[in-house]
């Protein structure tokens, strides 16, 4: 388990210091979801969902990274909710690896049907936490009309919007560093 640092910040969740007690229901949920994530997410979905990326990522530095994971592992729920997973795959994912820090990693989890949203240090001292919380209440609000497409896109734009806002446009367009296609896990 990843354990909290300075490179990153997670955002979504205002009492950073609390710690997650350890859930047997939370385990259970997640041991008997039954594995959905392409169900939801075509192959025609994660080509827009890549676009989307694409287009949000255009005139600035910043990197998206989406990951879609229909239930947290087994071995993990027992001790892990969403955010710290969230957390998990950020630094497992190398998303805090960019060159200017400026990696956002975008987790939807479809089992607990949150949202999270992790990011890096180079953003977190320019942008505000309600920012952030707002693109997790609008996606959530979009699941919970089964529109998980539209959910993801929305989602992606807004980031988008933000970078844009905090980036110095004279900054060069760095090499796409993380890949645009949604990461689809279990």
């Amino acid at each position: 388990m990843v354990t909290k640092t300075q490179t990153t910040e997670i955002i979504t969740e205002p009492k950073l210091q609390e710690t997650v007690q350890p859930s047997f229901k939370r385990w259970l949920r997640h041991f008997l979801y039954m594995p959905a994530s392409k169900r939801y997410f075509s192959k025609q979905d994660q080509f827009a969902i890549a676009e989307a990326v694409s287009q949000a990522e255009q005139g600035h530095v910043g990197e998206i990274q989406v990951v879609i994971e229909g239930h947290i592992p087994g071995a993990q729920a027992y001790r892990q909710n969403s955010r710290l997973r969230a957390q998990q795959l950020f630094a497992e994912l190398g998303v805090w690896d960019t060159e200017y820090n400026s990696g956002v990693l975008l987790y939807l989890n479809l089992c607990d049907q949150a949202v999270e949203i992790v990011i890096d240090r180079g953003i977190n001292k320019a942008t505000e936490q309600m920012e952030w919380q707002q693109i997790c209440e609008h996606m959530v609000s979009e699941l919970k009309g089964r529109h998980y497409r539209q959910a993801v896109i929305q989602g992606v734009v807004e980031i988008g919007e933000i970078l844009n806002q905090f980036y110095d446009h004279q900054l060069p367009d760095n090499d796409n560093e993380l890949s645009n296609s949604p990461i689809i896990m279990n």
